[in-house]
């Protein structure tokens, strides 16, 4: 046997150990005692002469002492907890990117905070809908544009019952105030915020999908004034000016009588610019009286029971509150975009 070539096979395992799993490893291999190196050539000793025993016998006595010190060494080095690495104070520090707010995000829960101040409640519901709730129990007669597949996202559920047909993808938040009306008795007062889709060509101002938000309020005794009213308050703290407010005649199923509400130009405040094309108005929501027959359809009495909705897009708020010039950008995740809307949430 060549202890000296063991010594060195010993010695570079030795260094190569990194961790207990190692060190335990090495310990095995030789003084294990079913496979150990140094027990095998311990038992081989009786073997050989009388001349022969005493020599080898304490060379493999010293060869084990020497490995179980050495193991023990380094397992007390192993177990040293690491060292503190140094801090070099003259290095620059590392850059520190926070993450911001999607300013979709920071604009509808300015609209909400607003709106829950003043006692509504914020409902939400599935973007997968039914044509009862996304057109039949608002007053979309059956031949209405909207209900062409042109116009709308029809789909396909996959489970069985009476609302696997004719499901869509919802083209406004209107069937929240459905199905939120057939669930309570009035006075309702919610805000319906949410994704809908429409069969759109994507450009600069138009998306095939985009973010709502309605409102609605039914009760005894309401009135357009206070639609009036409630719409004031709500864009003057939302754009934070003295704007005044515009109402022309239109027609939506949903909604007898309905206006388009326009303000005055935040960017001029009213003496015509660019952005309001000289006219000094923005068109910015449509609004209206809820229609009887909406109320009927949720079991409403309609004599007894008014209301009004209205509604906006957030992408167009979010457009005038921060002079975005494209559409596109809400949802590209460029981060050169983003990274400007630093507001703490």
């Amino acid at each position: 046997m060549d202890l000296e070539k063991l010594r060195k096979e010993f010695a570079a395992r030795l260094d190569s150990v990194r961790n207990s799993n190692d060190l335990e490893e090495l310990r095995n291999d030789y003084l294990g005692r079913k496979r150990g190196i140094l027990t095998a050539l311990l038992k081989e000793i009786p073997n050989l002469s009388p001349d022969q025993r005493g020599k080898a016998g304490k060379e493999m006595n010293e060869f084990k002492r020497l490995v179980e010190s050495e193991l023990e060494a380094k397992k007390s080095l192993l177990e040293q907890p690491a060292k503190l690495e140094v801090t070099d104070w003259s290095l620059p520090g590392k850059e520190y990117h926070p993450g911001a707010a999607h300013p979709l995000t920071i604009v509808r829960r300015r609209i909400e905070d607003i709106f829950r101040e003043m006692g509504y409640a914020v409902a939400e519901g599935p973007e997968i809908e039914t044509d009862f709730h996304n057109f039949s129990a608002l007053n979309f007669p059956p031949d209405h544009p909207a209900r062409d597949t042109q116009d709308t996202f029809f789909v396909d559920r996959l489970e069985a019952g009476p609302e696997k047909r004719n499901c869509l993808l919802r083209t406004h938040t209107s069937p929240v105030q459905i199905r939120t009306m057939l669930q309570h008795k009035p006075p309702v007062r919610i805000l319906c915020p949410g994704r809908v889709y429409r069969r759109d060509e994507i450009d600069a101002t138009h998306s095939p999908i985009f973010h709502q938000m309605e409102c609605l309020a039914v009760d005894q005794r309401i009135t357009f004034s206070d639609l009036k009213g409630t719409l004031l308050h709500f864009l003057r703290r939302l754009f934070d000016a003295d704007i005044e407010l515009s109402f022309r005649p239109t027609f939506f199923p949903f909604t007898e009588p309905s206006a388009d509400v326009s303000v005055s130009c935040v960017f001029c405040r009213g003496k015509g610019c660019s952005v309001c094309k000289n006219t000094g108005w923005i068109e910015i929501l449509g609004s209206g009286m809820v229609h009887p027959n909406i109320l009927e359809n949720v079991g409403y009495d309609s004599e007894k029971f008014t209301g009004f909705a209205f509604g906006l897009g957030i992408e167009r708020i979010a457009i005038l509150m921060y002079g975005i010039p494209d559409i596109r950008l809400f949802f590209q995740n460029d981060v050169r975009f983003l990274s400007q809307f630093r507001v703490v949430l």
